[in-house]
């Protein structure tokens, strides 16, 4: 004889999603510490790079002055001879004298070099490591803040689908009562029936035997409107609980594949470029110091030019793959006994689901509309960005031009690209087209997480009602067709994913 199936009881089912909604909650928390601690790491790292920059200033200029000391030691030395009287009058010497002059100008030529390296590591260098700084903790601040809201909309997200699933769970056990109750009737009715035949019995008897018969059966009626009344209830419910779990899963989907994808390249705004500037900056002035260094050099921009936001995104999530891999899909819970895991379309729910699908289809066609028009915005201003900070503006070639002009080093370093007015400037446009490019981000994010609610009950309701909505023109387009960066997220996330859930049955996908 075989076993009956045992089903889960409400309290096991609770607590396994209420397991699963805090596994979650802790991923969130995590990965935003995760954030909070690439950026302290970043921050250490520009001041470890300041540091760096200010000692090897100090000594490039303690080596100029001494360069320029031997150089005028031996210029004193050689002013009273009479080969200094020759080459002041005709420059014509011995080569031997010729060449010993020219070592002695390369010196003073070496010696104002190395000023003027000492020069920009100080006062350009340094500079760029303080402003990246202080953008990195304000960006971080920022996407910390977009983070929390989306945080926020997860978890309200999964709390309506904890309260539509209790709901679910209610209509089904009320409904289990009535079935119940209404097959008691049955039995009372059948076993009222199945007494002796009515005329072995007095006449009183057998009027009180057709009273309690017509009892029987009105309690009958009672129970079969009641049984039918709360398995409408049981129905819808668990429509209902169907369309809120596909709804959740994909809001879940999309924050962990496309969002937080986001989020991270919020905290990511610049900082490559920025850094990539600055670097460049340095090597610039290396390459004119020397060009007998270049192999050396040639090694560092090599490791400038791989400076890749989208590489460096993808190895940060292998780091911490457990806080970005994305969790196990929810799966329905069947309640009871329940094997209906599927929308119901039959009457008398199939009118009102017909009606909510094209109330959906209407809502998503503006939906997709406004937020079409705020994505080109958002992706406009962010171009205005990335064209504000990968300027070209590295180059200080131009500070190694050699003249017989007498203006010091530092005139000549005051009119790059640090002068206080231009910088000024660029620095108030670009953190007010940033806070116009956050708030449209945000805007766009809110936007198509609804259409993205929207379309999956939207989807499956076309699903369910198959050929009912043959007639009804459809645009089954998703929110939007994953760019590069998601592309790189998605695979990212699913080389980690498919390592940490080896042991698991069911894919998230």
């Amino acid at each position: 004889m075989s076993t009956p199936a045992r089903y889960k009881k409400d309290k096991e089912i609770i607590t396994e999603y209420e397991a699963q909604v805090k596994e979650i909650r802790a991923q969130l928390v995590e990965q935003l510490k995760c954030l909070e601690q690439q950026t302290e790491m970043r921050v250490q790292l520009l001041q470890d790079l300041q540091d760096f920059f200010r000692k090897k200033s100090e000594i490039e200029m303690e080596y100029s002055r001494n360069l320029e000391k031997l150089a005028e030691r031996f210029m004193a030395k050689t002013r009273s001879t009479k080969d200094h009287q020759q080459y002041k009058r005709d420059q014509n010497l011995l080569s031997p004298v010729n060449c010993w002059y020219l070592l002695l100008n390369q010196v003073r030529r070496e010696s104002k070099d190395h000023a003027t390296l000492s020069d920009i590591y100080l006062n350009n260098v340094i500079m760029r490591f303080m402003q990246i700084s202080e953008d990195s903790t304000r960006l971080f601040k920022k996407s910390k803040e977009i983070g929390f809201q989306l945080h926020e909309d997860l978890m309200k997200v999964l709390n309506e689908l904890y309260t539509v699933m209790k709901t679910y769970h209610m209509y089904h056990t009320e409904s289990i009562s009535a079935e119940s109750k209404l097959k008691e009737a049955e039995k009372q009715e059948e076993k009222q029936i199945g007494r002796d035949p009515v005329f072995n019995i007095q006449m009183e008897e057998k009027h009180q035997r057709r009273r309690s018969v017509k009892k029987i059966e009105k309690m009958k009626e009672k129970r079969q409107a009641k049984y039918s009344e709360n398995k409408l209830k049981s129905i819808k419910a668990r429509n209902e609980y169907l369309l809120t779990l596909e709804a959740s899963n994909n809001s879940v989907f999309k924050y962990y594949i496309h969002d937080l994808s986001d989020v991270i390249d919020c905290c990511d705004l610049g900082y490559h470029a920025s850094l990539n500037r600055a670097l460049r900056t340095f090597l610039s002035a290396e390459y004119n110091l020397e060009t007998s260094r270049h192999e050396g050099l040639d090694i560092i921009e090599n490791a400038v030019d791989n400076l890749d936001p989208r590489s460096d995104k993808q190895r940060f999530m292998e780091m911490y793959h457990t806080a970005f891999c994305p969790p196990v899909k929810f799966d329905f819970q069947p309640h009871m006994g329940d094997e209906v895991c599927q929308v119901s379309a039959q009457q008398p729910v199939q009118s009102e689901l017909m009606l909510r699908y094209h109330q959906l289809q209407s809502r998503l066609t503006t939906l997709k509309i406004e937020n079409e028009e705020v994505k080109k915005t958002m992706e406009a201003t962010l171009q205005t960005i990335q064209d504000m900070v990968t300027i070209e503006d590295y180059d200080v070639s131009e500070c190694f031009q050699h003249s017989r002009s007498t203006e010091s080093v530092k005139s000549t370093v005051s009119e790059t690209y640090l002068s206080k007015p231009s910088i000024a400037k660029r620095r108030a446009n670009q953190q007010e087209t940033e806070q116009f490019y956050f708030m449209k981000l945000k805007e766009y994010l809110e936007g198509s997480n609804l259409i993205m609610k929207l379309q999956a009950k939207q989807d499956l309701l076309h699903h369910t009602l198959g050929e009912g909505l043959q007639m009804c023109p459809l645009n089954l387009r998703k929110p939007g067709n994953p760019g590069p960066d998601q592309n790189i997220m998605l695979s990212c996330l699913m080389g980690i994913w498919k390592r940490s859930l080896r042991t698991l049955d069911k894919p998230f996908l």
